[in-house]
Protein backbone atom coordinates (compact mmCIF):
# COMPACT_ATOMS: atom_id res chain seq x y z
CA UNK A 1 0.00 0.00 0.00
CA UNK A 2 1.58 3.35 -1.11
CA UNK A 3 2.03 6.34 1.55
CA UNK A 4 -0.48 8.32 0.02
CA UNK A 5 -3.37 5.64 0.08
CA UNK A 6 -2.35 4.37 3.61
CA UNK A 7 -2.88 8.72 4.59
CA UNK A 8 -6.35 8.99 2.83
CA UNK A 9 -7.01 5.46 4.67
CA UNK A 10 -5.88 7.33 8.09
CA UNK A 11 -8.28 10.30 7.00
CA UNK A 12 -11.15 8.03 6.64
CA UNK A 13 -11.23 5.74 9.70
CA UNK A 14 -10.66 8.86 11.91
CA UNK A 15 -14.06 10.08 10.47
CA UNK A 16 -16.02 7.07 10.73
CA UNK A 17 -14.69 6.89 13.97
CA UNK A 18 -15.41 10.12 14.81
CA UNK A 19 -19.33 9.04 13.47
CA UNK A 20 -19.42 6.16 15.39
CA UNK A 21 -18.83 7.89 18.47
CA UNK A 22 -21.02 11.06 17.85
CA UNK A 23 -23.83 8.02 17.13
CA UNK A 24 -22.72 5.50 20.04
CA UNK A 25 -22.78 9.41 22.43
CA UNK A 26 -26.06 10.12 21.07
CA UNK A 27 -27.70 6.62 21.83
CA UNK A 28 -26.37 7.60 25.23
CA UNK A 29 -29.27 10.14 25.58
CA UNK A 30 -31.91 8.21 23.36
CA UNK A 31 -31.66 4.50 24.99
CA UNK A 32 -32.55 6.33 28.60
CA UNK A 33 -35.28 9.00 27.46
CA UNK A 34 -37.14 6.25 25.47
CA UNK A 35 -36.66 4.10 28.07
CA UNK A 36 -38.66 6.87 30.88
CA UNK A 37 -40.97 7.54 28.42
CA UNK A 38 -40.10 10.51 26.72
CA UNK A 39 -41.48 11.56 23.43
CA UNK A 40 -38.05 10.88 20.80
CA UNK A 41 -38.93 12.00 16.92
CA UNK A 42 -35.46 12.59 16.11
CA UNK A 43 -32.10 10.77 15.59
CA UNK A 44 -29.48 12.13 13.34
CA UNK A 45 -25.76 12.33 13.26
CA UNK A 46 -24.84 15.73 11.56
CA UNK A 47 -26.07 18.80 10.68
CA UNK A 48 -27.45 20.47 7.42
CA UNK A 49 -29.39 18.84 4.35
CA UNK A 50 -30.75 14.91 5.08
CA UNK A 51 -28.67 13.03 3.13
CA UNK A 52 -30.51 9.39 4.17
CA UNK A 53 -33.28 8.87 6.36
CA UNK A 54 -35.50 5.66 7.43
CA UNK A 55 -38.76 5.96 10.00
CA UNK A 56 -39.14 3.36 12.69
CA UNK A 57 -41.70 3.96 15.03
CA UNK A 58 -42.08 7.71 15.93
CA UNK A 59 -38.32 8.07 15.61
CA UNK A 60 -36.47 8.96 12.17
CA UNK A 61 -33.21 7.82 11.91
CA UNK A 62 -31.11 9.18 9.53
CA UNK A 63 -27.75 10.87 8.85
CA UNK A 64 -27.16 14.49 7.49
CA UNK A 65 -24.12 16.05 5.20
CA UNK A 66 -21.87 17.85 7.46
CA UNK A 67 -20.08 15.79 10.05
CA UNK A 68 -19.31 18.02 12.93
CA UNK A 69 -21.56 16.27 15.84
CA UNK A 70 -25.41 14.99 15.61
CA UNK A 71 -28.24 14.93 17.92
CA UNK A 72 -31.04 13.23 19.32
CA UNK A 73 -34.51 15.58 19.27
CA UNK A 74 -36.31 15.13 22.72
CA UNK A 75 -39.36 16.53 22.99
CA UNK A 76 -40.51 19.16 25.92
CA UNK A 77 -37.19 19.95 26.13
CA UNK A 78 -37.96 23.47 27.78
CA UNK A 79 -40.55 24.18 29.81
CA UNK A 80 -43.96 25.77 28.83
CA UNK A 81 -43.80 29.98 29.73
CA UNK A 82 -44.14 30.61 33.27
CA UNK A 83 -46.96 33.07 33.37
CA UNK A 84 -45.54 34.80 36.89
CA UNK A 85 -42.35 35.40 34.80
CA UNK A 86 -43.23 35.73 30.90
CA UNK A 87 -41.34 35.91 28.37
CA UNK A 88 -39.61 39.02 26.71
CA UNK A 89 -41.53 40.24 23.91
CA UNK A 90 -40.26 41.88 20.87
CA UNK A 91 -41.75 45.53 20.07
CA UNK A 92 -44.43 44.07 17.92
CA UNK A 93 -45.73 41.73 20.21
CA UNK A 94 -44.66 38.46 19.17
CA UNK A 95 -42.72 36.30 21.02
CA UNK A 96 -38.79 36.92 21.16
CA UNK A 97 -36.27 33.74 20.55
CA UNK A 98 -36.89 31.73 23.97
CA UNK A 99 -40.73 31.93 23.43
CA UNK A 100 -40.15 30.52 19.75
CA UNK A 101 -37.49 27.98 21.17
CA UNK A 102 -40.28 26.64 23.56
CA UNK A 103 -42.89 26.20 20.94
CA UNK A 104 -40.58 24.55 19.30
CA UNK A 105 -40.05 22.18 21.95
CA UNK A 106 -43.38 21.55 22.61
CA UNK A 107 -44.92 21.94 19.14
CA UNK A 108 -44.86 17.49 19.08
CA UNK A 109 -46.51 16.57 22.48
CA UNK A 110 -49.96 15.34 20.97
CA UNK A 111 -53.37 15.99 23.50
CA UNK A 112 -52.77 13.72 26.35
CA UNK A 113 -49.08 12.81 25.60
CA UNK A 114 -48.22 15.92 28.12
CA UNK A 115 -46.66 13.35 30.57
CA UNK A 116 -44.04 12.38 28.22
CA UNK A 117 -42.08 15.70 27.90
CA UNK A 118 -38.79 15.96 29.09
CA UNK A 119 -39.15 18.50 31.54
CA UNK A 120 -41.44 16.46 33.53
CA UNK A 121 -39.10 14.02 34.21
CA UNK A 122 -37.79 13.53 37.81
CA UNK A 123 -34.32 15.23 38.97
CA UNK A 124 -32.28 11.79 38.47
CA UNK A 125 -34.11 10.58 35.42
CA UNK A 126 -33.10 13.95 33.63
CA UNK A 127 -29.34 13.26 34.92
CA UNK A 128 -29.33 9.62 33.57
CA UNK A 129 -30.54 11.35 30.11
CA UNK A 130 -28.23 14.13 29.96
CA UNK A 131 -24.68 12.17 31.38
CA UNK A 132 -25.69 9.24 29.42
CA UNK A 133 -24.25 10.85 26.15
CA UNK A 134 -21.12 12.32 28.34
CA UNK A 135 -20.90 8.57 29.74
CA UNK A 136 -20.84 7.28 26.89
CA UNK A 137 -18.00 8.73 25.31
CA UNK A 138 -15.50 8.34 28.88
CA UNK A 139 -16.51 4.43 28.16
CA UNK A 140 -15.69 4.42 24.83
CA UNK A 141 -12.51 6.03 25.28
CA UNK A 142 -11.48 3.92 28.36
CA UNK A 143 -12.29 1.14 25.82
CA UNK A 144 -10.32 1.88 23.23
CA UNK A 145 -7.22 2.67 25.37
CA UNK A 146 -7.61 -0.42 26.79
CA UNK A 147 -7.54 -2.35 24.02
CA UNK A 148 -4.96 -0.09 22.37
CA UNK A 149 -2.37 -0.30 25.35
CA UNK A 150 -3.42 -3.92 27.04
CA UNK A 151 -4.52 -5.49 23.28
CA UNK A 152 -2.21 -4.37 20.74
CA UNK A 153 0.46 -2.78 22.96
CA UNK A 154 2.22 0.08 23.59
CA UNK A 155 5.10 1.22 21.00
CA UNK A 156 8.47 -0.30 22.51
CA UNK A 157 11.81 -2.18 21.51
CA UNK A 158 10.73 -5.82 21.66
CA UNK A 159 12.27 -9.28 22.65
CA UNK A 160 12.84 -10.35 19.14
CA UNK A 161 16.02 -9.93 17.48
CA UNK A 162 16.44 -6.80 14.77
CA UNK A 163 20.17 -7.85 14.08
CA UNK A 164 22.73 -10.12 14.88
CA UNK A 165 26.66 -8.76 15.45
CA UNK A 166 29.34 -10.93 13.56
CA UNK A 167 32.30 -9.92 16.28
CA UNK A 168 33.25 -8.09 18.64
CA UNK A 169 34.37 -4.32 16.91
CA UNK A 170 37.58 -2.67 18.89
CA UNK A 171 36.03 0.15 18.60
CA UNK A 172 33.11 1.51 20.89
CA UNK A 173 31.14 2.46 17.89
CA UNK A 174 28.25 -0.26 17.26
CA UNK A 175 28.34 0.23 13.35
CA UNK A 176 32.24 -0.07 13.37
CA UNK A 177 33.33 -2.84 10.60
CA UNK A 178 34.52 -6.13 11.69
CA UNK A 179 38.52 -6.99 11.01
CA UNK A 180 40.33 -10.30 11.03
CA UNK A 181 41.99 -9.44 14.56
CA UNK A 182 38.26 -9.00 15.90
CA UNK A 183 36.61 -12.09 17.81
CA UNK A 184 33.11 -13.63 16.81
CA UNK A 185 30.41 -11.84 19.20
CA UNK A 186 28.85 -13.95 21.45
CA UNK A 187 26.01 -13.78 20.01
CA UNK A 188 27.36 -15.84 16.39
CA UNK A 189 29.01 -17.71 18.08
CA UNK A 190 25.80 -19.15 20.02
CA UNK A 191 24.28 -19.55 16.99
CA UNK A 192 21.63 -16.47 17.81
CA UNK A 193 20.11 -15.16 14.43
CA UNK A 194 17.57 -12.10 13.06
CA UNK A 195 14.06 -12.75 13.81
CA UNK A 196 14.62 -15.17 16.83
CA UNK A 197 12.29 -14.03 19.69
CA UNK A 198 14.07 -14.50 22.86
CA UNK A 199 11.65 -16.24 25.74
CA UNK A 200 13.85 -16.61 28.46
CA UNK A 201 17.66 -15.43 29.46
CA UNK A 202 19.01 -17.52 31.82
CA UNK A 203 15.56 -19.07 33.07
CA UNK A 204 14.37 -15.61 33.85
CA UNK A 205 11.42 -14.72 31.46
CA UNK A 206 11.34 -11.83 28.99
CA UNK A 207 9.06 -9.80 27.24
CA UNK A 208 10.80 -6.51 26.29
CA UNK A 209 14.05 -5.41 25.07
CA UNK A 210 14.38 -3.95 28.84
CA UNK A 211 13.97 -7.17 30.20
CA UNK A 212 16.65 -8.96 27.75
CA UNK A 213 18.80 -6.11 29.25
CA UNK A 214 18.56 -6.15 32.62
CA UNK A 215 19.02 -10.23 31.99
CA UNK A 216 22.14 -9.77 30.65
CA UNK A 217 23.45 -7.49 32.94
CA UNK A 218 22.30 -10.12 35.80
CA UNK A 219 23.95 -12.68 34.26
CA UNK A 220 27.69 -11.00 33.52
CA UNK A 221 29.94 -12.95 31.57
CA UNK A 222 28.86 -16.44 32.77
CA UNK A 223 27.61 -18.86 30.50
CA UNK A 224 23.63 -19.00 30.28
CA UNK A 225 21.09 -20.50 28.69
CA UNK A 226 19.21 -18.61 26.68
CA UNK A 227 15.62 -19.99 24.95
CA UNK A 228 14.36 -18.25 21.83
CA UNK A 229 11.67 -19.01 18.90
CA UNK A 230 12.51 -19.59 15.80
CA UNK A 231 9.85 -20.65 13.04
CA UNK A 232 7.79 -21.27 15.83
CA UNK A 233 9.94 -24.04 17.15
CA UNK A 234 11.31 -23.14 20.18
CA UNK A 235 15.52 -24.20 20.63
CA UNK A 236 17.69 -23.59 23.99
CA UNK A 237 21.31 -22.21 23.44
CA UNK A 238 24.08 -21.04 25.48
CA UNK A 239 25.26 -17.33 26.26
CA UNK A 240 29.33 -16.20 27.13
CA UNK A 241 28.79 -12.72 27.42
CA UNK A 242 32.12 -10.91 26.88
CA UNK A 243 32.92 -7.48 28.64
CA UNK A 244 33.47 -4.43 26.65
CA UNK A 245 33.63 -0.86 26.86
CA UNK A 246 30.24 1.13 25.52
CA UNK A 247 29.39 4.38 25.38
CA UNK A 248 26.59 5.32 27.61
CA UNK A 249 23.53 7.06 26.64
CA UNK A 250 20.36 8.75 28.11
CA UNK A 251 16.87 8.37 28.15
CA UNK A 252 16.32 10.14 24.52
CA UNK A 253 19.36 8.00 23.36
CA UNK A 254 22.15 11.11 23.41
CA UNK A 255 25.57 10.02 24.22
CA UNK A 256 26.27 11.53 28.21
CA UNK A 257 29.31 13.41 27.98
CA UNK A 258 31.73 14.37 31.00
CA UNK A 259 32.69 18.07 32.06
CA UNK A 260 35.51 18.15 29.77
CA UNK A 261 33.09 17.41 26.53
CA UNK A 262 34.00 13.43 26.45
CA UNK A 263 31.76 10.66 25.80
CA UNK A 264 31.17 8.79 28.84
CA UNK A 265 31.81 4.91 28.28
CA UNK A 266 31.02 1.87 30.93
CA UNK A 267 32.34 -1.71 31.02
CA UNK A 268 29.61 -4.03 30.99
CA UNK A 269 28.24 -7.33 29.12
CA UNK A 270 28.03 -7.74 25.89
CA UNK A 271 26.37 -10.16 23.19
CA UNK A 272 26.04 -8.47 20.69
CA UNK A 273 22.58 -8.26 19.55
CA UNK A 274 19.95 -5.38 18.75
CA UNK A 275 15.84 -5.44 19.02
CA UNK A 276 12.95 -5.01 16.49
CA UNK A 277 10.30 -1.94 16.89
CA UNK A 278 7.06 -3.20 18.06
CA UNK A 279 4.79 -3.34 20.73
CA UNK A 280 4.38 -4.85 23.75
CA UNK A 281 1.05 -5.41 26.03
CA UNK A 282 0.66 -3.16 29.21
CA UNK A 283 -0.57 -4.29 31.88
CA UNK A 284 -4.26 -3.65 32.62
CA UNK A 285 -3.54 -1.60 36.01
CA UNK A 286 -1.85 0.68 33.98
CA UNK A 287 -4.82 2.22 31.70
CA UNK A 288 -6.70 4.09 34.68
CA UNK A 289 -3.52 6.14 35.22
CA UNK A 290 -3.59 6.37 31.52
CA UNK A 291 -7.16 7.67 31.18
CA UNK A 292 -6.97 9.97 34.28
CA UNK A 293 -4.14 11.75 32.62
CA UNK A 294 -5.85 12.14 29.44
CA UNK A 295 -8.56 13.32 30.82
CA UNK A 296 -6.82 15.85 33.79
CA UNK A 297 -4.84 17.03 30.82
CA UNK A 298 -7.93 17.76 28.41
CA UNK A 299 -9.49 19.74 31.10
CA UNK A 300 -6.31 22.05 31.82
CA UNK A 301 -6.30 22.37 28.15
CA UNK A 302 -10.08 23.50 28.49
CA UNK A 303 -9.28 25.86 31.65
CA UNK A 304 -6.42 27.56 29.61
CA UNK A 305 -8.22 27.90 26.35
CA UNK A 306 -7.59 31.65 25.87
CA UNK A 307 -4.20 30.93 26.37
CA UNK A 308 -3.71 28.37 24.17
CA UNK A 309 -5.93 29.76 21.59
CA UNK A 310 -3.97 32.68 21.75
CA UNK A 311 -0.57 30.92 21.05
CA UNK A 312 -2.26 29.40 17.97
CA UNK A 313 -3.63 32.41 16.71
CA UNK A 314 0.12 33.96 17.06
CA UNK A 315 1.65 30.88 15.28
CA UNK A 316 -0.60 31.32 12.58
CA UNK A 317 0.53 34.63 12.13
CA UNK A 318 4.55 33.80 12.41
CA UNK A 319 4.99 35.26 15.44
CA UNK A 320 5.83 32.10 17.46
CA UNK A 321 6.54 28.50 16.75
CA UNK A 322 3.39 26.48 17.27
CA UNK A 323 3.04 24.60 20.61
CA UNK A 324 2.64 20.91 19.83
CA UNK A 325 0.82 19.67 22.87
CA UNK A 326 -1.36 23.21 22.18
CA UNK A 327 -4.85 22.94 21.12
CA UNK A 328 -5.65 21.54 17.49
CA UNK A 329 -8.58 21.59 14.93
CA UNK A 330 -10.43 19.41 13.01
CA UNK A 331 -7.22 19.21 10.36
CA UNK A 332 -4.48 18.84 12.47
CA UNK A 333 -6.72 15.95 13.93
CA UNK A 334 -7.10 14.56 10.34
CA UNK A 335 -3.58 15.39 9.94
CA UNK A 336 -2.48 13.13 12.88
CA UNK A 337 -4.55 10.17 11.79
CA UNK A 338 -3.36 10.49 7.91
CA UNK A 339 0.38 10.28 9.70
CA UNK A 340 -0.52 7.85 12.03
CA UNK A 341 -1.73 5.05 9.17
CA UNK A 342 0.80 6.08 6.34
CA UNK A 343 4.18 6.31 8.32
CA UNK A 344 6.23 3.50 6.99
CA UNK A 345 3.45 1.99 4.98
CA UNK A 346 4.72 -0.04 2.23
CA UNK A 347 8.19 -0.39 3.78
CA UNK A 348 7.61 -2.18 6.86
CA UNK A 349 9.94 0.76 9.07
CA UNK A 350 6.75 1.29 11.45
CA UNK A 351 4.94 -1.98 12.33
CA UNK A 352 1.75 -1.87 11.59
CA UNK A 353 0.91 -3.37 15.53
CA UNK A 354 2.31 0.64 16.44
CA UNK A 355 -0.01 2.10 13.44
CA UNK A 356 -2.87 0.17 14.93
CA UNK A 357 -2.18 1.17 18.89
CA UNK A 358 -1.43 5.10 17.50
CA UNK A 359 -5.12 5.26 15.58
CA UNK A 360 -6.84 3.47 18.84
CA UNK A 361 -5.10 5.86 21.13
CA UNK A 362 -6.01 9.21 18.72
CA UNK A 363 -9.48 7.94 18.61
CA UNK A 364 -9.87 6.99 22.38
CA UNK A 365 -8.21 10.34 23.68
CA UNK A 366 -10.73 12.25 21.05
CA UNK A 367 -13.43 10.13 23.18
CA UNK A 368 -12.74 11.24 26.14
CA UNK A 369 -11.51 14.69 25.35
CA UNK A 370 -15.25 14.82 24.28
CA UNK A 371 -16.08 13.78 27.70
CA UNK A 372 -14.13 16.34 29.64
CA UNK A 373 -15.58 19.30 27.35
CA UNK A 374 -19.07 17.78 27.65
CA UNK A 375 -18.30 18.82 31.60
CA UNK A 376 -18.28 22.32 31.00
CA UNK A 377 -21.30 23.45 32.57
CA UNK A 378 -22.45 25.58 29.82
CA UNK A 379 -25.22 25.56 27.19
CA UNK A 380 -25.51 23.79 24.70
CA UNK A 381 -23.09 20.96 25.90
CA UNK A 382 -24.36 18.19 28.11
CA UNK A 383 -23.44 20.04 31.34
CA UNK A 384 -25.45 22.88 30.86
CA UNK A 385 -28.34 20.77 30.93
CA UNK A 386 -26.58 18.41 33.76
CA UNK A 387 -26.35 21.48 35.37
CA UNK A 388 -29.57 22.76 35.27
CA UNK A 389 -31.24 19.27 36.40
CA UNK A 390 -28.36 19.46 39.72
CA UNK A 391 -30.13 23.11 40.26
CA UNK A 392 -33.63 22.22 39.85
CA UNK A 393 -32.84 19.25 42.62
CA UNK A 394 -30.71 21.67 45.11
CA UNK A 395 -33.88 24.10 44.56
CA UNK A 396 -36.81 21.90 45.44
CA UNK A 397 -34.58 19.99 48.24
CA UNK A 398 -33.96 23.24 49.76
CA UNK A 399 -38.14 24.11 49.42
CA UNK A 400 -38.90 20.66 50.69
CA UNK A 401 -36.81 21.63 53.81
CA UNK A 402 -38.20 25.01 54.52
CA UNK A 403 -41.99 23.75 54.24
CA UNK A 404 -42.31 25.23 50.93
CA UNK A 405 -44.62 24.38 47.79
CA UNK A 406 -42.25 22.38 44.42
CA UNK A 407 -41.06 25.18 42.61
CA UNK A 408 -41.09 22.62 39.31
CA UNK A 409 -38.58 22.74 36.51
CA UNK A 410 -35.85 24.70 36.30
CA UNK A 411 -36.04 27.12 33.46
CA UNK A 412 -33.18 26.40 30.99
CA UNK A 413 -34.73 28.49 28.46
CA UNK A 414 -33.75 31.60 29.75
CA UNK A 415 -30.04 30.40 29.07
CA UNK A 416 -30.94 29.98 25.54
CA UNK A 417 -29.16 33.54 24.99
CA UNK A 418 -26.29 32.57 26.29
CA UNK A 419 -26.02 29.15 25.18
CA UNK A 420 -26.16 30.81 21.51
CA UNK A 421 -22.93 32.62 22.38
CA UNK A 422 -21.29 30.01 23.19
CA UNK A 423 -22.58 27.86 20.19
CA UNK A 424 -21.02 31.04 17.86
CA UNK A 425 -18.16 30.55 19.93
CA UNK A 426 -17.23 27.05 18.99
CA UNK A 427 -18.17 28.03 15.89
CA UNK A 428 -15.56 30.56 15.72
CA UNK A 429 -13.12 28.75 18.06
CA UNK A 430 -13.37 25.63 15.24
CA UNK A 431 -12.57 27.76 11.72
CA UNK A 432 -9.97 29.89 13.71
CA UNK A 433 -7.94 26.65 14.84
CA UNK A 434 -8.61 25.36 10.92
CA UNK A 435 -6.55 28.04 9.56
CA UNK A 436 -3.75 27.74 12.16
CA UNK A 437 -3.62 24.14 10.81
CA UNK A 438 -3.23 25.26 7.79
CA UNK A 439 -0.69 27.31 7.36
CA UNK A 440 1.08 26.78 11.14
CA UNK A 441 0.83 22.96 11.31
CA UNK A 442 1.84 20.87 14.20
Amino acid sequence: MSQTIAYILGILILVAGIGVSVALHELGHMIPAKCFGVKVPEYFIGFGPRLWSVKRGETEYGIKAIWLGGYVKLVGMLPPENPQRPDRRRKDGSVGMVGEARAEALEEIAPGQEHRAFYRLSVPKKLVVMAGGILTNLVLGVVLLTVAMAGVGVPAYTSTLATVAPCVSSSIDAGAACTQADPVSPATEAGLAAGDRIISWNSTPVSSWVDVQTAIADAGTGTVPVVVERDGQERTVSVTAVEVERTVYDAQGVPVTDESGEVVTQVRPYVGVSPTLGTVRAPLSSVPAFVGQAVSQTLGAIATLPVGLYRAVAAGLGLQERDATGVVGLVGVGRMAGEVSSAGAGTGAIPFSIRLYSMLSLLGSLNLALFAFNLVPLLPLDGGHVAGALWEGARRRWARARGRPDPGPVDTARMLPVGQVVFYLLIAMALVLVWVDVVAPV
